[in-house]
């Protein structure tokens, strides 16, 4: 019996504005969706076109707060880059640097519903 990673879910409250800063910030596009036929929710499936594993994006129609609770946020994602300086850079100018470990070698960005996400050098 074997067992892949297939994809990560979180939940956003403004689709369009977190699908416009997966592809501005991280260069992820849609893979695939699915719109419910009543209209209570979209998934969104983002790809980074390089390996198979995809990040679901759920927006739910009858969400009624403007954030979801991220708790203490120490769950994140992460993403391999091979230009770190320039991505550093390209996130530093969108504002989105939430947390930086220099003594790591790695920093944190922010999307529009507070997920953190791991920024790492390629090895």
């Amino acid at each position: 019996m074997k067992f892949k990673f297939v994809h990560n879910n979180i939940n956003v409250v403004d689709l369009e504005k977190s699908l416009r800063f997966y592809e501005k910030a991280l260069g992820m596009t849609e893979h695939h969706r699915k719109v419910q036929e009543d209209g209570s929710f979209i998934l969104v499936y983002l790809g980074d076109n390089v390996t198979s594993h995809l990040l679901e994006l759920t927006w739910l129609r009858d969400w009624e707060k403007d954030q979801y609770n991220l708790g203490d946020n120490e769950f994140h994602l992460a993403f391999e880059v091979d230009d770190f300086d320039g991505a550093y850079e390209k996130h530093k100018k969108m504002g989105c640097i939430c947390f930086e470990n220099k003594e790591m070698g790695i920093y944190f960005i922010a999307d529009p519903d507070g997920y953190w996400l791991e920024i790492v050098p390629a090895n």
